[in-house]
């Protein structure tokens, strides 16, 4: 499905669905609407990471979490971060709910996120291959290693990636799962 033609689902400030839009229509408006965001993880408690594709309707070039996206109309949120790491990433594994958050900015383009995104953790550890139309690179990167990365380059990675670097929720699901050891 085009940007233009993909439904996706609005939401209140509770996440209670409240009816839908046109994907870019939502963007352009900036309605909140419902996403998620995938944080994979291998055996050597390395975050799997990947630079979005410069074509892509904003934020490309840009360094992120695993995989993200939206819910299509009618789509349980869990199945839709599974659908969509295949699309992107080439493989599916696993997910697990971590916590969700609320986050609203502008870009450059004039299209806006204001979504409520429910991040999912994974583990996966067997090769891949991405879709280009997706993502241009990707790289397994510690966790001290991608803070620090974004604390000296911050204009190299999205809004929404730093926001769940920085929330509570994801540092203490790295110190509880000793992924900084």
């Amino acid at each position: 499905m085009s940007v233009d033609t993909t439904e996706i689902i609005l939401v209140n400030e509770s996440d209670e669905e409240v009816g839908s839009g046109g994907k870019l229509w939502v963007h352009q408006q900036g309605l909140l609407h419902r996403a998620f965001s995938v944080l994979v993880f291998n055996n050597n408690n390395e975050l799997l990471i990947h630079q979005r594709a410069i074509n892509k309707y904003h934020s490309g070039g840009l360094w992120t979490n695993t995989c993200c996206g939206h819910p299509n109309v009618a789509e349980e949120i869990k199945a839709a971060a599974e659908r969509r790491l295949g699309e992107e990433m080439g493989f599916t594994c696993q997910l697990d709910y971590l916590f969700k958050f609320q986050y609203k900015t502008s870009f450059e383009n004039n299209l806006t996120e204001n979504e409520i995104d429910h991040v999912f953790t994974g583990i996966y550890n067997h090769d891949f291959e991405v879709n280009p139309a997706e993502v241009l690179a990707y790289k397994w990167v510690s966790v001290p290693e991608i803070i620090d990365e974004v604390a000296e380059k911050p204009d190299n990675y999205t809004f929404w990636f730093k926001e769940i670097l920085r929330s509570e929720a994801f540092l203490e699901f790295v110190a509880l799962n000793h992924i900084l050891l």
